[in-house]
């Protein structure tokens, strides 16, 4: 049974720590990307609105568990930022603070499979 401070504290999980891809290194980065789960993160969030989608919208194999690992992996390497919402953490990708630090990676790791090279002739 409860005592009556556990009943009346809510428990809240912490707002999240959002790195800033400049605080990243190269070798994080890529790992980051290198996980199949985060980089359909990263696809999915590239083609939404910013702050359009929530951890719950995405569709992959994984339980919430997981799912909040990999976002946190995604944080840690300045990828995506977060915020809450009521309820809900939103998410967006930090394509341009991404491509400040680190020119054309994701461009390349978002390029599919078969897409012409740039530059080759």
């Amino acid at each position: 049974m409860a005592t009556d401070s556990e009943a009346v504290t809510p428990r809240h999980r912490g707002a999240p720590e959002n790195t800033h891809p400049r605080e990243v290194s190269l070798a994080t980065a890529l790992a980051a990307l290198a996980d199949p789960v985060r980089l359909t993160l990263v696809q999915e969030l590239a083609h939404s609105a910013e702050w359009e989608r929530f951890c719950g919208s995405f569709d992959v194999p994984v339980r919430k568990a997981a799912l909040s690992h990999h976002f946190a992996v995604l944080r840690a390497a300045g990828l995506v930022e977060q915020r809450d919402v009521g309820p809900k953490r939103y998410n967006r990708l930090r394509r341009a603070e991404f491509e400040e630090c680190f020119p054309g990676l994701l461009e390349l790791v978002l390029r599919k499979p078969g897409d012409e090279r740039r530059g080759v002739t």
